[in-house]
């Protein structure tokens, strides 16, 4: 390899002066200089380069992209083969997802990298596991070559992608994220088949894209990286879902699991999950959508949710336990739990659960296995409880009975205000009017929402109590009798709860 240089030729004057006030001994600037030398690789390798230094993990790529090479290098994929010898479980076709090869990638010849030669240099899920062969681009460097997918996997076929090793039995992880809304979220941002059609009630929105589309969540994220969706047109067939690469960074991050923010930050812009479940979760008075919460998890769980009559001031205690420091991993522990499942009848070992569906109690089979999608709308008691278990707080049992007293409240409060609503005057809920009817209605939605009566029973069952008072107060109306809308009556009717 050469390095070229440029002498620079004597200079007089000032120039000389600043020279000697900074040393004096520079006389040279270095304006170019190549990589340093590497092993070729061998011919059996199919154009796989892999570490340029073993021993430190340094791969070729790595002399030149140093930022990526650095983030790298502490992530679990550059201690995968390392991983694997210490498992106790090493196998040869283990070693495939442990080494660089053609799998993740676009090569298609297996008989690449570690698989043809088995040499030391292919350990580890290096770059060219995901963007392919380097050994072209270091001899002709050009800026859009070797750009890898942010699909977990580029169709039936599997022939790329996240899906070619995370994946089977014990890490079905791409198999259960298929079954997930992550996988279709694009679907729910489009009017039709483009992103760019005007925008119509139901059809697609700014805001809706970059939580929906998973090139625009990465925009909106900030996250500047090439990759091969980045530049295409933006329609249905070339949208990408919340697939892999969107949660989770391939170079490493400081978090766990190369996550790209934390799941432990109760900062709704910090935390990942937080970071798109958190729309609409207060009513907007000046939109027809106004009464109708979307994806309010976040601030459910926070206690930072809902409408709440003038003049009173929340509660401090409507943090949940699923929102307070014992429950450090907030919506992972129970959305992302992982188990293995056994044979009751013979102890041996089924499958591996990864929790990438994302249902925090899903339809289970006589062994604990998740049912397909097809079979997720069973009675609570065919559901598994192992996610609210996972924190230590509650047993299954206990889960389970907590979660149905918590639907009965809010759903008695819910009727009972509905009831009043239903002698509101129609004129009451017109768009763009504030009044407590449009607020009350929105409390109903978020309390009935999905997961309320787990994310935070106890600020749901506040919010219905206060909306009950101020609706009877406002609109001259008696509340059912038998709710208990303590401690609101008192504070908005001014009436005594004994």
């Amino acid at each position: 390899m050469t390095r070229r240089s440029h002498t620079f030729a004597a200079v007089s004057g000032i120039g000389m002066l600043m020279l000697l006030a900074v040393g004096g001994c520079v006389d040279e600037k270095i304006v170019y200089r190549d990589g340093p030398n590497y092993a070729a690789p061998p011919s059996a390798a199919a154009s796989f380069v892999g570490y340029s230094d073993v021993a430190n993990k340094v791969t070729v790529c790595g002399n030149c992209h140093v930022s990526q090479q650095a983030k790298w290098k502490g992530s679990a994929h550059a201690d995968a083969f390392a991983t694997l010898e210490k498992s106790g479980s090493m196998q040869g076709y283990c070693q495939a997802c442990h080494t660089v090869n053609n799998l993740g990638n676009v090569a298609t010849d297996t008989t690449a990298g570690w698989r043809s030669t088995k040499d030391n240099r292919y350990h580890d899920v290096q770059c060219e596991s995901c963007h392919g062969a380097g050994l072209a681009h270091i001899q002709q460097p050009t800026r859009g070559q070797m750009l890898a997918s942010i699909k977990a996997d580029t169709g039936k076929g599997l022939t790329n992608g996240c899906s070619e090793c995370h994946t089977g039995t014990h890490n079905p992880f791409v198999e259960e994220w298929r079954q997930s809304r992550h996988a279709t979220s694009y679907t729910r941002a489009y009017n039709g088949t483009t992103a760019t059609a005007p925008e119509v009630p139901g059809g697609p929105r700014a805001a809706c894209q970059s939580c929906h589309i998973g090139q625009r969540v990465l925009e909106a994220w900030g996250v500047n990286t090439n990759f091969v969706e980045k530049s295409q047109g933006q329609t249905a067939a070339t949208s990408v879902g919340v697939a892999c690469a969107v949660c989770h960074d391939p170079h490493g991050t400081p978090n766990s699991k190369n996550l790209r923010f934390p799941i432990d930050s109760r900062d709704l812009d910090n935390n990942l999950c937080m970071k798109c479940h958190y729309r609409r979760a207060v009513p907007d008075f000046s939109s027809s959508y106004g009464t109708s919460p979307h994806s309010p998890q976040g601030p459910m769980l926070l206690g930072e949710a809902g409408w709440w009559p003038p003049g009173i001031q929340a509660d401090g205690d409507l943090v949940a336990a699923h929102g307070s420091e014992r429950n450090p991993n907030l919506c992972a522990t129970c959305h992302v739990n992982k188990y293995d499942v056994t044979d009751k009848a013979t102890g041996k070992f089924v499958q591996t659960v990864t929790g990438h569906r994302f249902r925090a109690i899903p339809c289970v089979d006589s062994n604990g296995l998740p049912l397909p999608n097809a079979g997720q709308n069973c009675a609570v008691s065919q559901r598994s409880f192992k996610g609210c278990a996972a924190s230590g707080c509650h047993t299954e049992a206990s889960a389970r009975t907590i979660m149905i007293t918590a639907q009965q409240d809010i759903a008695g409060l819910a009727v009972g205000l509905n009831a009043m609503l239903a002698r509101v005057p129609s004129s009451e809920f017109a768009v763009g009017k504030v009044t407590s009817a449009r607020g009350a209605r929105f409390n109903v939605n978020l309390a009935l929402s999905p997961g309320s009566e787990v994310h935070n029973p106890f600020l749901a069952k506040a919010l219905l109590r206060a909306s009950i008072a101020q609706v009877a107060k406002d609109y001259n109306l008696t509340p059912p009798p038998g709710l208990d809308i303590a401690p609101y009556d008192k504070q908005i009717l001014g009436r005594s709860s004994n």
